[in-house]
């Protein structure tokens, strides 16, 4: 009697592990990471509790709930209003069919070294592998349509301005093998014109010469919180709109490349 049982439990298992994962067309999820201006440091306001079942936030315990801000969980103190939820709005307009998902995965102070397989930040995370993980588990039920990257204060000298460029390259070819689409739009944005130098921006300026299917986010007109640093929540929120655009833009062109692709692909 007893083997039976086990039997029949080993078969329930096998049957489990069968059945296919139901990775839901319409669920778009974007990975967000970089450092705090991703995660935000604006001001939390009424605006920022207002939730939305179209918009999901996939949080520390990799649970999707409704977003709201704070989207981040970097540094609970300090996290505010970043540009995410914005994102999100802009980027699904008025298509009520689409639901939108958000992988927080930015830490706050983070320089670009850190953001590699195996480096360690702060002693306790691992920015890089973290953020795969959690795209990876994002993955399983909706479909990655993008990376938005904000980060450069941390290198924001000569020195590591003039490495800036190959490191972000690199870890954008990376992210794209691992995550297995080779033309995941990716959208880089500046730091704030309000920083005491402005080495990095001349740089993030040129990926898109260097990495197809990339765009830049100008910060231009964009104002900081009075730190002369992060940016204030209404900057936050237009950062977020421009990026979408930028998304939405970069979306088109891969969709249109690959068309192509699959058009001139020889019959065998």
């Amino acid at each position: 009697m007893k083997s039976i049982v086990v039997v029949c439990l080993l078969s329930i298992s096998l049957l489990s592990a069968a059945q296919p994962i139901t990775v839901d067309s319409n669920f778009h999820v974007y990975l967000l990471i970089g450092q705090s201006n991703m995660a935000g440091r604006g001001i939390v306001d009424s605006q920022s509790k207002i939730a939305t079942t179209q918009i999901l936030i996939l949080d520390s315990q990799n649970r999707w709930v409704a977003a709201t801000d704070p989207v981040h969980y970097d540094k609970p103190a300090s996290v505010g209003v970043g540009p995410a939820i914005d994102f999100a709005k802009e980027i699904s307009g008025n298509n009520k069919s689409v639901k939108i998902g958000l992988i927080p995965c930015a830490l706050g102070g983070s320089p670009i070294k850190v953001w590699e397989p195996n480096a360690v930040y702060l002693k306790a995370f691992r920015p890089y592998d973290d953020a795969i993980e959690r795209a990876r588990i994002a993955e399983t039920k909706g479909v990655l349509k993008g990376i938005l990257w904000h980060q450069g204060e941390s290198d924001n000298d000569s020195l590591r301005a003039a490495v800036y460029l190959e490191k972000l390259s690199t870890l954008i070819r990376r992210l794209r093998a691992e995550l297995k689409q080779p033309n995941l739009p990716f959208v880089a944005g500046e730091i704030g014109y309000f920083n005491k130098s402005n080495f990095i921006n001349p740089v993030i300026n040129q990926l898109p010469e260097k990495v197809a299917f990339t765009a830049v986010v100008s910060a231009k007109g964009l104002t900081h919180k009075g730190d002369r640093l992060h940016f204030d929540t209404p900057s936050a929120r237009e950062l977020g709109k421009r990026y979408a655009r930028k998304m939405k833009a970069l979306q088109e062109l891969s969709k249109t490349a690959s068309n192509q692709t699959t058009e001139t692909k020889p019959i065998v």
